[in-house]
C-alpha cells in the first residue's frame, strides 16, 4: 500500500469551498470540494464519495494540488499523439509546395502527395504516409485548386509597375479635367458564351462522379461587360460578334451609365478593338490599357467565372436566341447584387489613391 500523503498546509476547507463557488470549471469544483472534506477531517473514502471517484484518483488530486495549488485541479487537455512533423519540417514542406517542380529534375509537373512524402524521407529521414502529408498541408491552409492559365511571356515587373504607378496615372488624368470632377473606375472585358458550355464543380457523394449535360454545337454570343465596383453598378451588351463596332456600342452604353457630371477611367486589355483609333471614345471616358498578357489584373475576369458557375454552365442552349436570353438574365441577376459587384471588383491598389 502506498504511504499516506499530507495535503499542503497553506489552505483549509473554508478556503477551498470559497474557491469552488467561484470556479467556472465543474470538474475543478468537484475536486476542490473533495479535498475540502479531507481538510475538515474526513477520510480519503469520504473524499472519494464526494468526488465520485476511486481512492487512487483522490491521491492523484492531492499530488496535483500540492504541486500547483487550485490551478493544478483544473481540467487539462490531453496532450494527444505527438505530431509527425515539427515546426521546422512544416515550414520546409510549405516552402517546397510553393516551389513548382522542374520536370527535368523532379520528373513530375505537379507535386503529388507521395512525392512530398518521399522528399520528407530524403530530406529529414521522416517516414510518413501520404495521408499524413495531406492533413499537414490542409492544416497549413493548402488546398488542391484549379490553376489559372498564365502566359509564358508575362512580365511580373510590368504588373507590379502598373499597380505601383496607377495612382500617378489617375492624378495625371484628373489634372486634365475640370476641378472637382468626380472620377470613377470602370473595368471592361468580354466573354464568349456558346453551346459548348463548361462543366463546373458540384457537391456529390464521395466516391461518385456527378454528370452534367454538355453540347457539342458551336453557336455562340459575346457578353461585353463593364463594372464600377465603387458604385456597385455595371453595363453590358450581348452581341453576335466581337469587333470594333461592338466595342463602340459598348463604350456608348458605359458612358450612359457613368454618374452625371463624373468622368470614368475605363480599364481594359490591349485587344485590337479596344485600342484602335477608329473608336469614338465618349467625352466622359478615358481608356487606360492594362499591361500585355495580364488578365488577372482585371476583375471582370472573375465576374465571368461567377456568371458561369451560377447561371451559364452545365446546361444546353437550344438556339442563339436562347444564349442571348440566358446571358441577359445572368447579367441582370448579377446587377441585382451590387454588394457582389463591389466584392468581386474591388482592388485596393486601384481604388485607394
Amino acid at each position: 500500500m502506498a504511504p499516506p500523503i499530507a495535503v499542503r498546509t497553506d489552505f483549509d476547507g473554508t478556503a477551498l469551498r470559497r474557491l469552488a463557488r467561484s470556479s467556472k470549471d465543474a470538474d475543478q469544483t468537484r475536486r476542490l470540494l473533495a479535498l475540502a472534506t479531507i481538510y475538515d477531517g474526513g477520510s480519503r473514502s469520504d473524499a472519494a464519495r464526494v468526488g465520485g471517484v476511486t481512492l487512487q484518483i483522490v491521491r492523484d488530486w492531492v499530488l496535483r494540488f500540492n504541486a500547483s495549488g487550485p490551478e493544478g485541479l483544473l481540467t487539462r487537455k490531453a496532450p494527444g499523439r505527438q505530431t509527425a512533423l515539427n515546426e521546422a519540417q512544416r515550414r520546409a514542406l510549405a516552402d517546397r509546395v510553393m516551389e513548382a517542380p522542374i520536370p527535368s529534375v523532379h520528373g513530375v509537373v505537379r507535386w503529388r502527395l507521395k512525392d512530398l512524402a518521399q522528399w520528407l524521407h530524403e530530406e529529414f529521414g521522416v517516414t510518413v504516409h501520404f495521408g499524413t502529408v495531406s492533413r499537414e498541408l490542409r492544416a497549413m491552409g493548402f488546398r488542391r485548386l484549379s490553376a489559372r492559365p498564365q502566359h509564358h511571356a508575362q512580365s511580373e515587373e510590368a504588373l507590379a509597375d502598373f499597380k505601383k504607378n496607377f495612382a500617378a496615372c489617375v492624378a495625371s488624368i484628373k489634372r486634365k479635367l475640370p476641378p472637382e470632377t468626380p472620377l470613377e473606375i470602370w473595368w471592361q472585358d468580354e466573354a464568349r458564351v456558346g453551346q459548348k458550355t463548361k462543366i463546373t464543380r458540384r457537391w456529390a457523394l464521395r466516391g461518385t462522379r456527378p454528370r452534367a449535360p454538355q453540347d457539342q454545337r458551336t453557336k455562340s454570343a459575346y457578353i461585353f461587360g463593364a463594372i464600377c465596383p465603387a458604385r456597385g453598378v455595371g453595363a453590358a451588351l450581348v452581341l453576335p460578334r466581337c469587333n470594333i463596332q461592338a466595342m463602340q456600342w459598348h463604350l456608348d452604353e458605359i458612358a450612359r451609365n457613368v454618374a452625371p457630371g463624373a468622368h470614368a477611367l475605363l480599364i481594359c486589355d490591349q485587344a485590337g478593338w479596344h485600342m484602335t483609333e477608329k473608336l469614338t471614345v465618349p467625352g466622359n471616358l478615358t481608356i487606360v490599357p492594362l499591361p500585355p498578357r495580364a488578365p488577372e489584373l482585371n476583375p471582370v475576369e472573375n465576374v465571368w467565372q461567377f456568371l458561369r458557375e451560377n447561371w451559364l454552365s452545365n446546361r444546353i442552349f437550344k438556339s442563339y436566341d436562347e444564349i442571348v436570353d440566358i446571358c441577359c438574365h445572368a447579367w441582370r441577376q448579377f446587377l441585382d447584387q451590387p454588394w457582389k459587384i463591389m466584392s468581386i471588383g474591388y482592388r485596393q491598389w486601384a481604388h485607394e489613391w
